[in-house]
């Protein structure tokens, strides 16, 4: 059985792309780190473009599933930790193109900073691969 979204008209439609919650399926938990945009040299694509920046991100995201045996309709939950909230909508368009599927729950917040100083997002994600 794949994912399963959450939804409910007891609940407030979800702002972003992301479902209310995710009922996962049996299988293992993998919980993958926070990933920067870098690259896999270690070096910060995108510098000054959240759009950029997000696509990074989420191909790391996506490289760290995939080395676990999934995929990205895998991952059940992320966590988008930002430097500026105005850039909800560009990194959201970029999630519609990894997340095709059933999006996985999410939470975003704003941050002061990250590990790179010209780091602008940080997602971590938690896969059930089945």
């Amino acid at each position: 059985m794949p994912k399963q979204p959450i939804a409910s008209d007891r609940l407030p439609p979800p702002s972003g792309h992301f479902p209310a919650g995710i009922i996962a399926p049996t299988g293992r938990m993998v919980f993958i780190s926070g990933m920067l945009a870098k690259d896999s040299s270690g070096a910060l694509v995108g510098a000054g473009d959240i759009t950029a920046q997000t696509r990074q991100v989420c191909e790391n995201v996506k490289a760290a599933v995939e080395a676990a045996g999934g995929t990205l309709e895998d991952i059940c939950r992320v966590d988008v930790y930002i430097a500026d909230m105005r850039h909800f909508p560009q990194i959201h368009a970029v999630r519609r193109e990894y997340f095709t599927g059933t999006p996985p729950a999410s939470t975003m917040v704003e941050v002061t900073g990250f590990t790179h100083p010209e780091a602008l997002i940080e997602i971590t994600a938690i896969a059930v691969i089945p």
